[in-house]
């Protein structure tokens, strides 16, 4: 029993956004919310998107959660802070996601939700801040996702909320 709990936390490679086709989707079509110092850029793939974003089908390994994060240059010069901030944004996200996870699972509709957080400030902050506005974020996309105002993105600039409203 205490093994399937640790098994539950791990984020394998699956959970990774690695693939260029879906990075490069998500910040040219992505919607952004922010909460200071944490911004998420998040993008939606039902089935058909997802198969269609690639030529040759959908690749293994490709998750219903994805994430990655970043933390710029500019804004943390030295790369042991900015090594130490991807820590604590990737152990907040590991340890809150499981609301959001149930949440895609729940729907259905969601093949694949693409997550890219970016640290927006000067400064080291501490942990306990990262994860409550972690905490913050990932709790307003989830309540998108249950309340379905979450735009869920399909090929050829085909969305479900415009399906909906012409029916």
């Amino acid at each position: 029993m205490n093994e399937n709990k640790h098994a539950d936390n791990r984020m394998g490679k699956e959970e990774k956004l690695r693939l260029k086709t879906l990075v490069d989707g998500l910040f040219r079509e992505g919607d952004t919310l922010y909460d200071f110092p944490l911004r998420m850029n998040f993008r939606a793939l039902g089935q058909e998107g997802l198969s269609g974003s690639f030529r040759c089908g959908t690749p293994e390994g490709v998750g219903p959660l994805q994430m990655l994060v970043t933390v710029p240059k500019r804004k943390r010069r030295r790369a042991v802070d900015r090594v130490l901030l991807r820590r604590r944004i990737r152990e907040a996200y590991r340890l809150n996601r499981h609301r959001l996870r149930e949440a895609v699972t729940e729907s259905g509709a969601i093949a694949t939700l693409g997550m890219a957080f970016i640290y927006m400030h000067d400064t080291n902050v501490d942990y306990a801040l990262i994860e409550k506005k972690m905490r913050k974020l990932l709790d307003r996309l989830t309540t998108m996702i249950e309340e379905g105002s979450l735009k869920i993105h399909n090929p050829v600039g085909h969305n479900q909320a415009e399906d909906d409203s012409t029916r």
